[in-house]
């Protein structure tokens, strides 16, 4: 593992300055460190030769209060650089899943899933804790040393002699410690498939009584997970244990090496001190990367993983991104993995301004074709082309925030109280604002807790309508409604098909009856009508 990952830099530019201000820090935390030991050391003196304390204590105070500010500074500026590259690492991994497809029935799901999540946390401590204590190790040590030399270079030799020998033993372990690493990670990878796997195909083994039959397979990767996770635990300690040893034997040597000296008459007090005060200086830093060095062997794994991902190409054809004027499904074929069955066989339409219509028996795949649209899907075969699309499911998503903040969640420019009221005005929510207690500032429970279904599925609709993708994509955008509130979508529908291209998974003759064309789902045909 190198000890710094390059490729940081150029997957989250953005951490360049939080980065550079780490460096600084770490040489103002050296010499705030050597002006604290030599400050300690002055006062000592002053102490035993009966000197006054007012300036040597005003020093120490000095010294400690510049080297606490500093240490606070660092901690600040470390914790925003982990939360600029996790987020932005985030942000990366998830617009190129989203660009690729995210093949919800593929390995590169599962693996996606872990990155996205265990993954990229991981690689904030990796930056956070282990990248400032690498520059410390790197710098502190330099300086302390050059101050030793300066006091008196034959006991400066001990720490030039065994300061290297920490890295050594750091390196030989650290091959170990990448090994147990890989392996964790590997079933920390498996963990994952089969939990997703085991929610995903819960509902089908409960009705055939074999859920509980899961949880001894559940036991035994989970048991994998741990045994993988203690191993690589055990090898980290260890490699702290060894730098802790070697580092304490080292200042050790520095301590009786003095005091014999200040015992012949060799040296004098105010060099023996200051060179007893600085000698864990020294080791200090090194062996705090060995604390961390365990976060920094997660985080690198991930990162790496991470870096392979995103130099990857991504599979899908630009031409379909550029046409803003309609979409484009040609000899669509897919099939869910591992099933041998298609469920679209070479289905082939052209969607363009105005609404299109896809109707056809549950199941027979419109919710895949929107899937296939929105790029949530990649085709077994054929050919999907269509613009930046905003899909509204028919179990849309809701955060745990204000009314506010779940409308423009995917609007791109700042959005006016007025114009959040007329777009709830225009799904029939007009009355849900005035009741709510604190207007678009109340917040919303869980998945919308507290709305109901048909209230839910508004919500999402209004944030289509303020969203900018050219493509809308509705599933079943009428379900649980009455018939009044029906018919009112059924006018927001229209409306919106004047200026964008919407396409709508629906049962419901009265959308069917407006819609420019109908496609028919399942067999492959395409039924024309309006244009």
């Amino acid at each position: 593992m190198e000890p710094f990952d390059r490729r940081l830099l150029a997957l989250v530019p953005g951490a360049r300055p939080h980065l550079a201000a780490l460096t600084v820090l770490g040489v103002l935390s050296g010499v705030a460190a050597i002006a604290q030991a030599l400050a300690v050391a002055g006062l000592v003196l002053a102490v035993v030769q009966g000197e006054a304390l007012h300036s040597a204590g005003l020093r120490v105070v000095l010294a400690f209060v510049a080297r606490g500010l500093v240490v606070a500074v660092g901690e600040l500026v470390a914790a925003r650089a982990g939360t600029v590259v996790s987020g932005g690492l985030r942000r990366r991994l998830a617009d190129h899943a989203m660009a690729q497809g995210l093949r919800r029935d593929d390995e590169d799901q599962h693996e996606t899933v872990t990155l996205l999540t265990q993954g990229v946390g991981s690689v904030e401590p990796y930056v956070s804790r282990y990248l400032p204590s690498l520059v410390s190790a790197v710098v502190v040590p330099f300086g302390v040393v050059l101050a030793m030399v300066f006091l008196d270079p034959w006991t400066a030799l001990v720490p030039v002699l065994t300061i290297p020998l920490l890295p050594l033993f750091a390196a030989l372990i650290g091959m170990a410690t990448r090994d147990a690493t890989e392996q964790r990670w590997q079933a920390l990878e498996q963990l994952s498939h089969h939990f997703l796997d085991i929610m995903r195909g819960l509902p089908t083994l409960v009705s055939h009584s074999r859920a509980h039959l899961q949880s001894g397979t559940i036991r035994t990767v989970s048991d994998a997970h741990r045994r993988a996770t203690v191993e690589t635990l055990r090898i980290a300690f260890l490699s702290s244990a060894a730098l802790e040893l070697l580092a304490t034997l080292s200042v050790a040597i520095v301590a009786v090496l003095t005091g014999i000296r200040l015992a012949e008459g060799g040296m004098s007090l105010a060099v023996g001190l200051p060179l007893i005060l600085l000698a864990p200086e020294a080791y200090w830093p090194i062996r705090r990367v060995g604390a961390e060095f365990h976060s920094a062997a997660d985080g690198a794994t991930a990162l790496g993983t991470i870096a392979t991902i995103l130099a990857g190409p991504v599979d899908v054809p630009e031409e379909g991104r550029r046409d803003e004027d309609r979409a484009i499904v040609h000899q669509v074929f897919f099939r869910h993995a591992p099933t041998s069955s298609d469920v679209l066989t070479g289905l082939s339409f052209t969607a363009e301004r105005g609404l299109t219509v896809l109707v056809g028996p549950s199941g027979s795949g419109k919710t895949t074709t929107l899937e296939l649209l929105a790029g949530l899907r990649v085709p077994t075969s054929g050919q999907v082309l269509a613009p930046r699309a905003h899909l509204v499911t028919q179990r849309p998503f809701l955060a745990p925030a204000s009314l506010r903040t779940n409308l423009t969640l995917s609007s791109p420019r700042p959005v006016s109280d007025r114009e959040l009221g007329e777009v709830l005005d225009r799904v029939a929510l007009g009355d849900l604002l005035a009741s709510l207690p604190r207007g678009l500032d109340t917040t919303l429970g869980e998945d919308g807790f507290g709305l109901s279904a048909g209230q839910r599925a508004r919500v999402a609709l209004a944030r289509a309508l303020l969203s900018d993708a050219p493509l809308l994509l509705l599933d079943e955008p009428t379900a649980n409604l009455d018939a009044g509130t029906e018919a009112v979508i059924d006018d927001v529908v229209r409306q919106a098909a004047r200026e964008h291209i919407v396409v709508a998974a629906s049962h419901r003759p009265s959308l069917v009856a407006a819609a420019d064309a109908v496609v028919g789902v399942g067999d492959g045909a395409a039924l024309a009508r309006g244009r």
